[in-house]
């Protein structure tokens, strides 16, 4: 893990200032990557995966450690960072194409609550990042998943000039090797690897003639399930892992889903190394062209990693759930934006969410907010400067059951005070991150005051902003919910366990030329 450092102040202003002080607007490249846990990092550390290009970034950016998504699945937070406004807010909830109200029962998972509806598409009506920074002389574009909406809400209906691999699908059609099923790219030859297509295209253009500056997003695919690799990079983590010792089990119970205990996926391990060689090609491609002194660079993901549903990729441990769950397991993720002619590390406590992009980088990008426009998010600009920004409460509204596990609730963090509200039963949880980063003890009933007044605050946000809720199903049947957790507990955690072992195994083969090694899916 990188250690945290505490530079002189006029070292970390040196940077802000040096950069703050040029007339020429900065170029914009963001990473986002899809389903990456907050510990799928060498630099946020893993001793497993090996990210060496995105540990080189994080080295010489500013580190958000308390950074946070705006949902704990992909479509709610993707809206939030186009929007820098919330799920309760914008109305895109779930992501896009799971099913609510009676289809819920189609899932046949016998829940207490039937989601509620959400908004399907992001609204026209709002002014996106890419629309901000291109009404101030940007060119914009955009490669990889985009997963906001069907046709006529595509990247090119929200700003971008230029869509590759961006539309409705939300995860990769026909794998990570080429050939692919994607109504926005051209087809590459067959084995081409989709991360490195989607980074050689983001660097073809970086390395164009611009007569403008731009703004430039790569949002990866990687690493979604179906979770796939080479045999040779397959064989580099299945030693590595019989190296460090594979533990005799590999998961547990958490409360509805079996959930991945240990970062020993030789699968998984590949898709985040080859995600790491495209980020590479993009940096590379940064300094090739000169680039790389007036460029700022961001790097987020979604939202926590899969250690439950889904491909059981990952673990997120110490950090409690992952994608999809209500705990910071689903909601803490890697948070860097490196700033041009910054050469080291500089650590932040400040908490920080998906939100806050867009207000951040139209400061450092000396653009103002379009006239009329309202985000939630506030600018971290002064923070990276060490000066003090307003303390505010951070609000979560995830009303629906996820592929993961999780339960549908809604949460605020005020402080080190995090509070989730369980819609089931209107239960409560109190935890005090600063002493309890694991959610382990929950102080609801030691703290009433505190308790009380957090849940006074999160009602009244739900109320103002007039979000969605969940409705009691009264096709309820307990025997038969519970008949769902046992199984889950008793076939498909041995299941999962077996998988594993073969996965681990010298002579695991998936298929004859491995672009289908993907592990069991949810």
């Amino acid at each position: 893990m990188l250690k945290k450092i505490f530079p002189l102040a006029c070292l970390m202003l040196g940077f802000y200032q040096a950069f703050a002080q040029s007339t020429d607007k900065p170029n914009i490249v963001f990473i986002l990557v899809d389903d990456l846990g907050y510990h799928d990092l060498s630099a946020t550390g893993s001793n497993y995966y090996e990210t060496p290009n995105i540990d080189k970034l994080a080295s010489q950016s500013y580190q958000f450690i308390q950074g946070y998504t705006a949902s704990p699945v992909c479509s709610p937070a993707r809206a939030s960072l186009m929007t820098g406004l919330t799920p309760a807010v914008h109305g895109v909830t779930d992501w896009i194409g799971a099913a609510y109200g009676e289809d819920w029962r189609k899932a046949g998972r016998h829940t207490k609550l039937l989601p509620p509806n959400y908004e399907h598409a992001l609204k026209a009506s709002y002014v996106t990042l890419p629309e901000a920074l291109k009404a101030s002389g940007y060119e914009t574009f955009f490669a990889g998943k985009w997963h906001l909406g069907g046709e006529g809400s595509y990247p090119e209906d929200h700003g971008f000039d230029t869509n590759i691999g961006g539309y409705s699908s939300g995860s990769p059609i026909g794998g990570y090797f080429a050939p692919y099923q994607n109504p926005k790219m051209e087809q590459g030859p067959d084995g081409e690897n989709l991360s490195m297509r989607l980074a050689t295209e983001t660097a073809k253009f970086i390395e164009q003639d611009h007569e403008k500056p731009f703004f430039a997003m790569l949002s990866f695919y990687a690493v979604h399930g179906p979770i796939q690799t080479t045999e040779e990079k397959w064989a580099k983590y299945r030693a590595k892992a019989e190296a460090m010792g594979i533990a005799d089990h590999g998961f547990t119970m958490e409360r509805r889903l079996p959930i991945r205990q240990f970062q020993d996926n030789p699968v998984y391990a590949g898709l985040v190394e080859a995600m790491d060689d495209a980020v590479g090609v993009v940096t590379e491609a940064l300094a090739k062209a000169g680039l790389d002194q007036n460029t700022i660079i961001v790097f987020t993901s979604d939202h926590g990693g899969v250690a439950s549903g889904d491909a059981f990729s990952t673990s997120n441990l110490p950090l409690r759930g992952g994608k999809g769950y209500q705990w910071e397991g689903g909601l803490r993720v890697p948070y860097f934006i490196k700033v041009p002619g910054q050469k080291e590390l500089i650590t932040l406590d400040v908490p920080a969410s998906g939100i806050d992009f867009y207000p951040t980088l139209l400061e450092l990008a000396n653009v103002k907010m379009p006239a009329g426009v309202d985000v939630e998010g506030v600018s971290l600009a002064p923070a990276m400067q060490k000066k003090k920004i307003t303390s505010r409460p951070l609000y979560w509204h995830y009303p629906h059951y996820g592929n993961q596990g999780g339960d549908p609730s809604s949460i605020v963090r005020e402080g080190d005070w995090k509070l989730i509200y369980y819609w089931e039963d209107k239960s409560l949880e109190l935890y005090d991150l600063a002493k309890d980063p694991s959610e382990q003890t929950d102080l609801a009933l030691q703290n009433p005051q505190v308790t009380k007044r957090l849940t006074a605050d999160l009602l009244k946000y739900l109320e103002k902003t007039g979000s969605n809720q969940p409705m009691d199903d009264p096709e309820f049947d307990a025997v038969l919910h519970q008949e769902v957790l046992d199984r889950n507990k008793n076939v498909r955690m041995p299941a999962l366990e077996a998988e594993r072992v073969k996965m681990l195994s010298p002579g695991y083969t998936p298929n004859a030329d491995w672009w289908g090694s993907k592990v069991t899916k949810d």
